[in-house]
């Protein structure tokens, strides 16, 4: 695959300090290439729900990283024309696994959510486009919603024996950035996971012998779990949202092993020790 020649090429990484956005930042910077952090924290200033920022955030990019607000309607298509009226030439978005299939987080779910709404309008742009499809981040663990109960030494959670192949979002930028800066990839939707998939408790076992901090997994009912959450604040619709993010674990749905990195970059994800350890070394979960 080659590189984008042209010295003038930029990106901008729409929510450029999220997850996977501040990783995309820095691999692209690694390599040279002209990038924006977009983002209401940024150094580009980028905000969903002030339109006025879209355009001087896109203003002379040739691509752009799209990670998208999860609000319905979905404002991602008008970012997206926004975007190619702009000049962008090539457009990645970060969508989610089994957003098109029925069912996948929760019975209501008819796989025509806010992702959907992006990916479709991505798909109609008439520029090149990739979509990346990851399925549970590993980071979740160290940087995300399990930290708390990591730490805390109990992990209550309504995922049943079920698995998950958690992905690496170094792996998810890494797909990101082949994406935004080789040929090969336009028109192309990539289902990333990790190579194998865990239990929250295996998970668990997992940090524990790279860095001795014991957390137990205590499975919940959903209505248990519900409950919980609403305890401590959190509005019903948002705790019931919550709880049908976690149905893909829970009905081992997010247990596939996906081939989009192999695909992409040639070459096998990263394992979810290699995760931990490299979170260990880093200081994650010290206390």
């Amino acid at each position: 695959m080659t590189q984008m020649a042209s010295a003038d090429e930029s990106v901008v990484v729409i929510g450029g300090t999220g997850k996977t956005g501040r990783r995309v930042v820095a691999r692209l910077r690694e390599q040279g290439v002209e990038t924006r952090a977009a983002s209401r924290s940024g150094e580009t200033p980028f905000d969903w729900a002030d339109r006025s920022t879209w355009r001087p955030a896109l203003a002379g990019a040739s691509a752009a990283y799209i990670v998208p607000l999860d609000a319905s309607p979905s404002p991602t298509p008008a970012l997206v024309e926004e975007a190619v009226a702009s000049g962008v030439r090539r457009l990645v978005l970060l969508s989610a696994r089994g957003v098109d299939v029925p069912g996948y987080f929760g019975a209501s779910y008819d796989g025509n959510g806010p992702h959907m709404e992006g990916e479709t309008a991505v798909r109609a742009s008439g520029v090149d486009w990739t979509i990346l499809r990851p399925g549970w981040f590993a980071q979740n663990f160290d940087e995300g919603v399990f930290l708390d109960g990591v730490t805390s030494g109990e992990l209550a959670l309504a995922t049943g024996d079920g698995a998950a192949a958690f992905v690496d979002a170094d792996d998810i930028a890494a797909v990101a950035v082949a994406a935004l800066t080789e040929d090969g990839h336009a028109g192309r939707t990539y289902e990333l996971s990790g190579p194998r998939a865990l239990g929250i408790g295996e998970a668990l076992a997992e940090i524990e012998k790279a860095t001795g901090i014991r957390s137990a997994y205590v499975p919940v009912g959903e209505q248990e779990f519900l409950a919980g959450l609403v305890a401590q604040g959190i509005p019903e619709a948002e705790a019931a949202l919550w709880a049908d993010a976690l149905k893909p674990i829970r009905t081992h749905r997010e247990a596939a092993v996906a081939d989009g990195v192999r695909r992409a970059l040639g070459r096998e994800p990263r394992d979810f020790t290699d995760f931990v350890r490299d979170a260990a070394a880093g200081g994650a979960w010290q206390r």
